[in-house]
């Protein structure tokens, strides 16, 4: 099935310091692909993956679970590993999960995490149906595209496939469990008026991580795909900073800015 147009993994062989991107569930690397472009016009080895399952139609995503999503972000951070000396993971919504499972599971192999309204849960009634409605209804409305800016569209499906939700609850559950064990330092943006998941979920991520280098920066203007809004510049701003403070070497001479 070919890729929707847009939807294309990006990939930019910078210098030594790399950063893995992860997209959101029943999105694609396009919500993320103008944060990808600005760290890699700034030296930086940027991965971001499109994840199995996404980027075609949603049928598509119903044969696919979240030990795919995250067995592909693993091989790219590998990867990235063998040509860079440090690594950051990030992600926005699922992503973020993705990022945080990461973290907790590479240890030292990850210098820093930047997540951007992460999800933690799969919220409401809906959420405890799930492992019985999923072998009756096939899907549910879509969640693509909360954006405040009203020129901005996000690519996704317009359906989430049950199957597919049933087993991100599941990770979310794991990832969960994990993030005592996430002690990297942490930058973490989230919109106020986010439509698709919720302050607890941020709340609950900062609350169980054993990070001591944290910080939390409010996106005032922005819905849940805040990547594509009106606060994007200012999370490639801050999680540029984030990066260069931990990776003194960015952007000196023969190395990340390749000068």
């Amino acid at each position: 099935m070919p890729v929707l147009p847009g939807a294309e993994p990006f990939r930019h062989e910078g210098g030594e310091v790399g950063v893995l991107l992860c997209h959101g569930f029943t999105g694609s690397p396009q919500s993320l692909r103008p944060w990808a472009q600005y760290l890699a016009e700034h030296g930086l080895t940027v991965a971001l993956p499109l994840l199995p399952g996404h980027g075609t139609r949603w049928e598509d995503m119903q044969l696919t679970g979240w030990q795919d999503w995250y067995a592909e972000v693993d091989r790219e951070l590998r990867a990235l590993r063998t040509r860079c000396t440090r690594v950051f993971v990030a992600g926005l919504s699922m992503g973020g999960a993705l990022a945080l499972r990461l973290a907790a599971r590479h240890g030292d192999a990850v210098a820093g995490v930047v997540v951007v309204n992460p999800a933690n849960k799969v919220h409401g009634l809906s959420a405890y149906a799930l492992p019985l409605a999923r072998h009756v209804v096939r899907t549910s409305k879509g969640i693509a595209s909360d954006i405040a800016k009203p020129s901005s569209r996000e690519i996704g499906y317009d359906r989430v496939p049950l199957h597919a939700a049933h087993s991100l609850r599941a990770f979310f559950r794991i990832v969960d469990r994990e993030l005592p064990r996430v002690t990297q330092p942490l930058l973490l943006l989230r919109s106020p008026q986010d439509h698709v998941v919720p302050p607890a979920d941020s709340a609950r991520v900062l609350g169980r991580v054993s990070s001591t280098d944290v910080r939390e920066v409010l996106l005032e203007q922005s819905y849940h795909v805040a990547t594509l809004d009106h606060d994007a510049d200012r999370i490639f701003e801050e999680s540029l900073a984030f990066i260069g403070r931990l990776a003194p070497s960015l952007g000196k001479e023969g190395t990340a800015a390749g000068g």
